[in-house]
């Protein structure tokens, strides 16, 4: 199965703490990027459409995804590479930010149309480029599944009503939707994740996944809704956690096409879930948005397996 993922780069600046006496950390990010970095560490053939400047940041990114086995497309050269100012709290939970326009042009033609296609984040939802996105989805969306994850950046999101409309547009045109507790808080306040996944699935998407944070995570369908636990882990930063968990899941269901995503059962969510939580869990072990191998990931499921006294 091949992979496109179309959406920003950005490079993470991460603070040091005050009075630490460390340097600022700069490492490769954006979620879409960050998506694609993972499935091609677990081994899939994976091209992401973005767009990056030739300059440090831009030079640091390419590097990193190429290195992995990325194909990078380049559509559109903006002024400099899109940045974001992380800054952690104690518990390793991350703040940004950012230094972003997205004007994204269309790439060349692919030897090979892709089988699926993954968008979010600020690219999805973020003028003048966001046009180019959806228009690629919507030419795509007929031979390909397509997944969707909002990464809900709330100071670059615009007016909220626009904003929830962009958001239910791309959920419209997608297969699978991952979002977190803070997305949903923020998109819709007062409701339930349980009730926002009943409006998102009216919408078209046959799966919705909801993760949250060390409270685990939730599959909904039109026939099950499934949770798992967050595997024990001490954290580091949060840094792409959600990304790693995203790759995990399309990893997993690489080889189902839309109609087997509508017929998933509470078996296969529940490990679905724990193995993408497994991903996650690996990811925020460590500094910086690094998933995990295919190996990485199979032996941490095997322990956390072992941990709760089932089969991983």
């Amino acid at each position: 199965m091949s992979f496109l993922v179309i959406g920003e780069c950005v490079a993470d600046i991460v603070r040091a703490p005050a009075g630490s006496g460390a340097a600022d950390r700069v490492h490769p990010g954006g979620s879409p990027a960050n998506v694609a970095y993972g499935l091609a560490r677990l081994g899939r053939d994976v091209t992401l459409l973005t767009q990056l400047a030739d300059d440090p940041g831009g030079r640091l990114i390419a590097d990193h995804l190429k290195g992995a086995g990325v194909r990078v497309e380049i559509g559109g050269v903006p002024a400099r590479t899109p940045s974001a100012v992380v800054g952690l709290d104690a518990e390793g939970r991350a703040t940004y930010t950012f230094d972003i326009a997205w004007t994204l042009e269309t790439g060349a033609p692919a030897a090979e149309e892709p089988t699926h296609v993954h968008i979010g984040s600020i690219a999805a939802v973020t003028a003048p480029g966001a046009a180019t996105v959806l228009a690629e989805v919507e030419r795509l969306r007929d031979r390909a599944t397509v997944s969707y994850d909002p990464n809900v950046r709330p100071e670059l999101m615009g007016e909220h009503g626009e904003a929830v409309a962009r958001v239910e547009r791309c959920v419209a045109l997608s297969d699978l939707v991952k979002a977190s507790d803070e997305d949903l808080g923020w998109l819709y306040p007062g409701e339930s994740p349980q009730a926002v996944a009943a409006r998102w699935l009216a919408l078209g998407p046959a799966v919705v996944l909801v993760t949250r944070g060390a409270s685990g995570s939730r599959a909904v369908t039109r026939r099950e809704t499934v949770t798992a636990d967050a595997p024990p882990v001490t954290v580091v930063d949060t840094v792409g956690a959600g990304d790693s968990f995203m790759s995990a899941v399309l990893d997993a269901l690489a080889e189902r096409g839309r109609d087997a995503l509508d017929g998933l059962g509470a078996e296969h969510l529940a490990g679905l879930l724990r193995r993408a939580g497994a991903a996650a869990a690996v990811t925020v072990s460590r500094a910086g948005a690094l998933p995990p191998d295919r190996s990485e990931l199979d032996a941490a499921r095997e322990e956390f397996a072992l941990r709760s006294g089932r089969a991983s």
